[in-house]
Protein backbone atom coordinates (compact mmCIF):
# COMPACT_ATOMS: atom_id res chain seq x y z
CA UNK A 1 0.00 0.00 0.00
CA UNK A 2 1.60 3.55 -1.03
CA UNK A 3 2.32 5.91 1.46
CA UNK A 4 2.44 9.83 2.28
CA UNK A 5 5.20 11.18 4.26
CA UNK A 6 3.51 13.62 6.77
CA UNK A 7 5.43 16.52 7.86
CA UNK A 8 2.25 17.28 10.45
CA UNK A 9 -1.04 16.77 10.58
CA UNK A 10 -3.35 18.82 13.03
CA UNK A 11 -6.90 19.98 13.62
CA UNK A 12 -7.57 23.74 13.74
CA UNK A 13 -9.28 26.45 11.00
CA UNK A 14 -8.64 27.65 7.95
CA UNK A 15 -6.80 31.14 8.21
CA UNK A 16 -6.45 32.24 4.91
CA UNK A 17 -9.22 33.13 2.05
CA UNK A 18 -12.49 32.35 1.22
CA UNK A 19 -12.82 29.73 3.86
CA UNK A 20 -11.44 31.59 6.76
CA UNK A 21 -12.43 30.56 9.74
CA UNK A 22 -13.81 27.24 8.97
CA UNK A 23 -12.96 24.61 11.33
CA UNK A 24 -10.36 22.17 8.70
CA UNK A 25 -7.80 19.65 9.49
CA UNK A 26 -4.49 19.92 8.12
CA UNK A 27 -2.10 17.50 6.37
CA UNK A 28 1.24 18.95 5.90
CA UNK A 29 3.41 16.29 3.62
CA UNK A 30 7.16 16.66 3.53
CA UNK A 31 9.10 18.15 1.41
CA UNK A 32 9.42 21.12 -0.95
CA UNK A 33 11.79 21.55 -4.17
CA UNK A 34 10.69 25.10 -4.30
CA UNK A 35 12.24 26.66 -1.30
CA UNK A 36 11.23 30.03 -0.66
CA UNK A 37 13.40 31.79 1.28
CA UNK A 38 10.64 32.89 4.08
CA UNK A 39 8.89 29.79 4.73
CA UNK A 40 7.50 29.66 7.97
CA UNK A 41 7.37 25.99 7.11
CA UNK A 42 10.88 25.26 7.44
CA UNK A 43 10.71 21.83 9.00
CA UNK A 44 9.50 20.80 5.86
CA UNK A 45 12.55 21.18 3.91
CA UNK A 46 15.14 23.62 5.90
CA UNK A 47 18.35 21.79 7.35
CA UNK A 48 18.25 22.92 10.70
CA UNK A 49 14.86 22.05 11.43
CA UNK A 50 13.96 18.47 9.09
CA UNK A 51 13.20 16.16 11.47
CA UNK A 52 15.08 12.98 11.74
CA UNK A 53 12.05 10.36 11.14
CA UNK A 54 9.18 11.21 8.61
CA UNK A 55 5.92 9.12 9.79
CA UNK A 56 4.69 7.71 6.60
CA UNK A 57 0.69 7.10 6.75
CA UNK A 58 -1.46 5.74 4.24
CA UNK A 59 -4.59 7.39 2.69
CA UNK A 60 -6.96 5.86 4.39
CA UNK A 61 -5.28 6.83 8.04
CA UNK A 62 -5.56 10.25 6.92
CA UNK A 63 -8.49 10.18 5.90
CA UNK A 64 -9.77 8.58 9.28
CA UNK A 65 -8.31 11.04 11.34
CA UNK A 66 -9.27 13.45 9.29
CA UNK A 67 -13.52 11.32 9.59
CA UNK A 68 -12.38 11.38 13.09
CA UNK A 69 -11.83 15.10 13.74
CA UNK A 70 -15.06 16.27 12.87
CA UNK A 71 -13.47 18.94 10.38
CA UNK A 72 -16.03 18.91 7.11
CA UNK A 73 -13.06 19.49 4.96
CA UNK A 74 -9.21 18.52 4.70
CA UNK A 75 -6.65 21.07 3.56
CA UNK A 76 -3.58 19.16 2.12
CA UNK A 77 -0.75 21.69 2.05
CA UNK A 78 3.39 21.52 2.63
CA UNK A 79 5.83 22.13 2.01
CA UNK A 80 4.86 21.71 -1.71
CA UNK A 81 1.94 18.71 -1.47
CA UNK A 82 1.37 18.54 -5.50
CA UNK A 83 5.08 16.64 -5.86
CA UNK A 84 3.07 14.13 -4.63
CA UNK A 85 0.66 11.59 -6.13
CA UNK A 86 -2.42 12.32 -3.82
CA UNK A 87 -4.93 10.63 -5.81
CA UNK A 88 -5.51 7.86 -3.23
CA UNK A 89 -5.95 10.62 -1.02
CA UNK A 90 -8.34 12.55 -2.54
CA UNK A 91 -10.05 9.12 -3.16
CA UNK A 92 -10.43 8.19 0.69
CA UNK A 93 -11.74 11.38 1.62
CA UNK A 94 -13.76 11.67 -0.46
CA UNK A 95 -15.86 8.21 0.13
CA UNK A 96 -15.99 9.73 3.45
CA UNK A 97 -17.55 12.85 2.49
CA UNK A 98 -14.92 15.27 3.85
CA UNK A 99 -13.52 17.99 1.04
CA UNK A 100 -10.65 18.13 -0.24
CA UNK A 101 -8.96 21.30 -0.58
CA UNK A 102 -4.98 22.08 -2.09
CA UNK A 103 -2.96 24.59 -1.17
CA UNK A 104 0.10 24.53 -3.90
CA UNK A 105 2.65 26.58 -5.64
CA UNK A 106 0.99 25.49 -8.85
CA UNK A 107 4.78 24.26 -10.02
CA UNK A 108 4.17 20.99 -10.53
CA UNK A 109 0.99 18.89 -11.67
CA UNK A 110 -1.95 18.07 -9.72
CA UNK A 111 -2.75 14.56 -8.97
CA UNK A 112 -5.87 14.43 -7.36
CA UNK A 113 -9.37 14.98 -6.91
CA UNK A 114 -9.97 18.68 -5.40
CA UNK A 115 -13.08 21.10 -4.68
CA UNK A 116 -10.75 23.96 -3.49
CA UNK A 117 -7.36 24.64 -4.77
CA UNK A 118 -5.54 27.65 -3.01
CA UNK A 119 -2.75 28.63 -5.82
CA UNK A 120 0.18 31.07 -4.24
CA UNK A 121 2.29 30.90 -6.73
CA UNK A 122 6.00 31.28 -6.28
CA UNK A 123 9.01 33.36 -8.28
CA UNK A 124 11.55 30.18 -7.32
CA UNK A 125 8.99 27.93 -9.85
CA UNK A 126 6.34 29.59 -11.79
CA UNK A 127 3.14 27.86 -11.41
CA UNK A 128 2.14 25.74 -14.68
CA UNK A 129 -0.97 27.33 -17.35
CA UNK A 130 -3.14 24.23 -16.42
CA UNK A 131 -2.70 25.11 -13.00
CA UNK A 132 -3.50 28.75 -12.95
CA UNK A 133 -7.11 27.45 -15.03
CA UNK A 134 -8.30 25.37 -12.63
CA UNK A 135 -7.28 27.51 -9.35
CA UNK A 136 -10.93 28.57 -7.44
CA UNK A 137 -8.24 31.58 -5.82
CA UNK A 138 -4.86 33.12 -5.56
CA UNK A 139 -2.93 34.09 -2.77
CA UNK A 140 -0.16 36.60 -3.68
CA UNK A 141 2.39 37.33 -1.03
CA UNK A 142 3.56 40.44 -1.14
CA UNK A 143 7.05 40.27 0.02
CA UNK A 144 7.80 44.35 -1.20
CA UNK A 145 5.91 47.23 -2.18
CA UNK A 146 7.23 45.84 -5.88
CA UNK A 147 5.78 42.43 -5.28
CA UNK A 148 2.04 43.38 -6.37
CA UNK A 149 2.43 44.94 -9.76
CA UNK A 150 5.26 42.00 -10.62
CA UNK A 151 2.69 39.59 -10.10
CA UNK A 152 0.40 41.32 -12.37
CA UNK A 153 2.66 41.94 -14.86
CA UNK A 154 3.36 38.40 -15.24
CA UNK A 155 -0.27 36.30 -14.70
CA UNK A 156 -2.20 39.13 -14.26
CA UNK A 157 -4.14 37.79 -17.01
CA UNK A 158 -5.21 34.89 -14.54
CA UNK A 159 -6.78 37.51 -12.01
CA UNK A 160 -8.95 38.99 -14.53
CA UNK A 161 -11.66 35.88 -14.31
CA UNK A 162 -13.58 37.00 -11.23
CA UNK A 163 -11.36 34.61 -8.68
CA UNK A 164 -10.05 35.99 -5.60
CA UNK A 165 -6.77 37.22 -5.54
CA UNK A 166 -5.73 37.44 -1.89
CA UNK A 167 -2.73 40.04 -0.93
CA UNK A 168 -0.77 38.52 1.89
CA UNK A 169 1.83 40.40 3.49
CA UNK A 170 4.98 38.20 4.10
CA UNK A 171 4.82 37.20 7.46
CA UNK A 172 7.87 38.62 8.91
CA UNK A 173 6.92 42.08 6.80
CA UNK A 174 3.52 42.05 8.33
CA UNK A 175 4.46 45.17 10.78
CA UNK A 176 6.04 46.86 7.58
CA UNK A 177 3.63 49.89 6.98
CA UNK A 178 4.89 50.64 3.83
CA UNK A 179 4.20 46.84 2.18
CA UNK A 180 0.96 47.18 4.45
CA UNK A 181 0.24 50.34 2.53
CA UNK A 182 0.85 48.91 -0.96
CA UNK A 183 -1.62 46.50 -0.38
CA UNK A 184 -4.10 48.50 0.74
CA UNK A 185 -3.72 51.05 -2.04
CA UNK A 186 -4.06 47.92 -4.69
CA UNK A 187 -7.40 46.64 -2.77
CA UNK A 188 -8.86 50.66 -3.41
CA UNK A 189 -7.32 51.32 -6.80
CA UNK A 190 -7.67 47.53 -8.82
CA UNK A 191 -11.16 46.63 -7.04
CA UNK A 192 -12.33 43.24 -7.27
CA UNK A 193 -11.52 40.81 -7.43
CA UNK A 194 -8.20 42.25 -4.93
CA UNK A 195 -8.64 41.36 -1.54
CA UNK A 196 -6.27 42.44 1.93
CA UNK A 197 -5.45 39.07 3.08
CA UNK A 198 -3.74 37.68 6.25
CA UNK A 199 -2.89 34.84 8.27
CA UNK A 200 -5.51 35.20 10.75
CA UNK A 201 -4.41 31.45 12.47
CA UNK A 202 -1.16 33.44 13.40
CA UNK A 203 -2.85 35.88 15.67
CA UNK A 204 -4.40 33.26 17.52
CA UNK A 205 -2.12 30.69 17.50
CA UNK A 206 -4.57 28.05 16.79
CA UNK A 207 -2.39 25.86 15.12
CA UNK A 208 -0.90 25.31 18.38
CA UNK A 209 -3.27 24.03 20.51
CA UNK A 210 -3.71 20.72 18.68
CA UNK A 211 -0.71 18.77 19.86
CA UNK A 212 -0.01 17.06 17.06
CA UNK A 213 1.17 20.34 15.33
CA UNK A 214 4.95 21.28 15.38
CA UNK A 215 5.97 23.88 17.40
CA UNK A 216 10.30 23.57 16.51
CA UNK A 217 10.31 26.07 13.45
CA UNK A 218 9.53 29.74 14.23
CA UNK A 219 6.28 31.69 12.76
CA UNK A 220 7.44 34.13 9.88
CA UNK A 221 11.43 32.70 8.81
CA UNK A 222 14.73 33.48 10.45
CA UNK A 223 16.63 35.06 8.11
CA UNK A 224 19.76 34.21 9.60
CA UNK A 225 19.43 30.67 9.09
CA UNK A 226 18.67 31.50 5.36
CA UNK A 227 15.07 31.35 5.25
Amino acid sequence: MKTLPVHERFHSWQGEGVHLGRSAYFIRLFGCPVHCPWCDSAGTWHADYVPKNVDRFSADDLADAALESGAKFAVITGGEPAIHDLNDLTAALRERGIGRHLETSGGFEIRGDFDWITLSPKWQKLPLMDNLAIASEFKLIVEDVESIQKWISTIGSSFSEGRPVWLHPEWSQHGNAAVLESITRAVKDLGDPYRAGYQMHKLYRADLLDPNSRKSAPLGGDETKGY
